[in-house]
């Protein structure tokens, strides 16, 4: 078991940067993949960018490819969202997700989730 936890949300201006950060506790983070998701208001929670246990192999969502970044230091027992480029249709509330199964896109196969962060974009 491990427990995540997002920060670093916030307000910015189409354009701006944010980077966000999942810091975990409990277990062996090295032992997860870990992946970012998040829903905007009257849509369905989306898979934005994933990260190997290792650290190896990462993965985007085509509209973030270019402008996040995804990265792990599992000494630290952190993972991070590098946000550049920022537009108004990146607004949403941002989850961290833990997974004991190797990195993968659906919701369903990350075990444990933070309590979200707020990306607010204006324009």
């Amino acid at each position: 078991q491990v427990q995540v936890v997002e920060s670093g949300g916030g307000l910015v201006q189409a354009g701006g940067s944010l980077r966000l950060s999942c810091a975990a506790s409990g277990r062996t983070f090295s032992s997860y993949a870990v992946g970012w998701f998040r829903q905007a208001p009257g849509k369905e929670r989306e898979f934005v960018a994933g990260i190997s246990r290792g650290g190896g192999s990462t993965a985007y969502t085509d509209s973030a490819k270019g402008r996040f970044t995804i990265s792990r230091d599992n000494a630290k027992m952190t993972v991070y969202l590098q946000m550049n480029s920022l537009k108004p249709e990146d607004t949403a509330v941002y989850y961290c997700a833990a997974s004991v199964a190797p990195v993968a896109t659906p919701s369903s196969r990350y075990n444990y989730w933070g309590q979200g962060t707020q990306v607010t974009v204006s324009s």
